[in-house]
């Protein structure tokens, strides 16, 4: 299976080059302001890409999964929306949360060290395939302004659920990849600290014997 994953693409879809594969992740942040005419733009722009299979999770701006979840959930005619839940496509299991430590004043942010950020990660299946979370877990790519700032209680879980692969965003100035203890992990953020488009999709090649990341 080639998985093409991307994420923080800030209503400036139709300026990334997608490449081809069976399934398209996107790791939230669509939006810019979160409203609905912009998951309009988006849900049109998926269905223009090849892909045979489309999963999306929400960002801290996309505010109409939070506060409209029912008529985005409508609109998003073109993928599958996970929020805390899973799908499996072809034997491989994907789980996708929106969920992210506090961080001003965002869509789906919860008080960092919250007994409400265990919760959620406490239902993410242990041994899933594909983990999709909009956040970074603390110390993997995760760094702002020289700062690590993911999830510490997600780095934690991390060691429970031990996926192959984490995919992420939400950080841009985190992108890129790393092996770390059997799974890969990878931010997807397209965009940089100015919101411009610098950074390319990211593939990942999951097969029975071994998966691997690749540019």
């Amino acid at each position: 299976m080639r998985i093409i994953a991307i994420a923080d693409t800030h209503t400036l879809h139709r300026r990334v080059v997608v490449p081809d594969g069976d399934v398209l992740v996107f790791a939230g942040d669509m939006g810019g302001y979160g409203e609905l005419q912009e998951l309009v733009a988006f849900n049109k722009w998926l269905g223009t890409l090849p892909h045979k299979h489309k999963i999306v999770i929400a960002g801290n701006h996309d505010w109409c999964f939070a506060k409209q979840r029912k008529p985005s959930e409508e609109i998003l005619t073109n993928a599958t929306y996970l929020q805390d839940s899973a799908v499996t496509i072809d034997d491989v299991s994907f789980y996708g949360s929106p969920w992210q430590p506090e961080f001003c004043d965002w869509a789906f942010m919860l008080p960092r060290s919250s007994e409400q950020l265990n919760l959620c990660w406490s239902k993410i299946p242990t041994g899933i395939d594909v983990l999709i979370t909009h956040t970074a877990p603390h110390g993997i790519l995760d760094v702002a302004r020289g700062h690590h700032v993911g999830c510490e209680i997600l780095r934690v879980a991390l060691k429970r659920i031990r996926p192959k692969v984490h995919v992420f965003g939400h950080l841009h100035e985190g992108y890129g990849r790393i092996e770390i203890d059997g799974t890969t992990f990878v931010n997807v953020s397209v965009c940089n600290e100015e919101y411009e488009i610098v950074n390319q999709p990211q593939a990942i090649e999951i097969t029975e014997e071994r998966y691997n990341a690749t540019a």
